[in-house]
C-alpha cells in the first residue's frame, strides 16, 4: 500500500483553492483538479480507483461475511486500494451492502452492487474538504437508498437515505480532520449498521472495537486522537 503521497513518483500532494486544467498522467485526458504532486504530476478519480473498483465488487459479491468492517478490512488490505482515494465511496456501500445481504436483507447483491458503483465514482476526491461532504458518509447514504430502492419522489425512502448520510457525516464530522479515508469509512460503516438495527431490524455483525491496521501509511494519522488508532509497542 502506498503512503498519502503521489501514486507516479512519491512526492507530497498539493491542494488547491481554485482548480487547473491538467492531463492525467495515467490516461492522458485534461480535466481541472484541484489536487496535484509538486512534481507536476496528476492522476484523475477514474483511474486512481480502476483496480480498486474491480477487487471491491468481486469480493463483496463472493464473501459470505456479515460483518462489513471485516469485510472493509479484508480489501483494505489488498493493493489495489490505496490509504485515501475516492475507491472509498465505493467500498463503504459495497460492504454494507453485502453484509446486509447475509444478514437477512432481501436484495440481489448482482444488480445493487454494478449500482452502488456507479453512484459511488460520481463522487469526486476530496469532497470530504471541498464539499463538506465525504464521500464515505454518502457511500452509506447510497446503501440505504439501494435497500429501500428510494427516489427523488419517495417519501419514507427519501428521508431514510438522507438521515443515513447525516448521521454518518455528523460522526466523521465530530472527530474532526484532516481527511482519512479509513478513519472516515470505519465511521460510516458503523454508524449505518447501527442505523439498519434500528430502522429495519437487520442485525450486521459488528467487532466490540474496530483496530485499524493503516496508521503507518498515514502521514496525517491523528495517532491518539482517533478512536481506531492501534498505540505501537516497542520492544525492549
Amino acid at each position: 500500500m502506498p503512503t498519502t503521497n503521489c501514486l507516479l513518483c512519491g512526492t507530497e500532494l498539493e491542494y488547491f483553492q481554485t482548480p487547473r486544467k491538467m492531463s492525467c498522467a495515467y490516461c492522458g485526458k485534461e480535466y481541472e483538479t484541484v489536487t496535484a504532486c509538486k512534481a507536476g504530476h496528476f492522476i484523475c478519480d477514474a483511474c486512481h480507483m480502476e483496480q480498486g473498483v474491480t477487487l471491491i465488487l468481486e469480493q463483496c459479491k463472493h464473501t459470505a461475511s456479515r460483518n462489513p468492517i471485516a469485510i472493509m478490512q479484508q480489501i483494505m488490505a489488498q493493493p489495489q486500494i490505496y490509504m485515501h482515494g475516492p475507491e472509498h465511496h465505493v467500498l463503504v456501500g459495497a460492504a454494507l451492502l453485502s453484509a446486509y445481504a447475509h444478514s437477512g436483507g432481501k436484495l440481489d447483491l448482482e444488480t445493487v452492487l454494478p449500482e452502488m458503483a456507479r453512484r459511488g465514482k460520481q463522487i469526486p476526491g476530496g469532497a470530504c474538504g471541498y464539499w463538506g461532504c465525504c464521500g464515505a458518509g454518502v457511500s452509506a447514504g447510497i446503501f440505504v437508498s439501494l435497500i429501500t430502492e428510494a427516489t427523488p419522489l419517495h417519501m419514507k425512502e427519501w428521508g431514510l437515505a438522507n438521515q443515513m448520510t447525516a448521521r454518518a457525516l455528523n460522526a466523521i464530522g465530530e472527530l474532526g480532520g484532516p481527511r482519512c479515508c479509513k478513519r472516515d469509512s470505519f465511521t460510516a460503516v458503523k454508524e449505518a449498521a447501527e442505523f439498519v438495527h434500528e430502522n429495519f431490524a437487520i442485525d450486521m455483525e459488528l467487532p466490540e472495537r474496530i483496530f485499524c491496521g493503516f496508521s503507518k501509511f498515514n502521514e496525517q494519522c491523528k495517532k491518539t486522537d482517533c478512536p481506531y488508532y492501534v498505540v505501537e509497542r516497542v520492544a525492549l
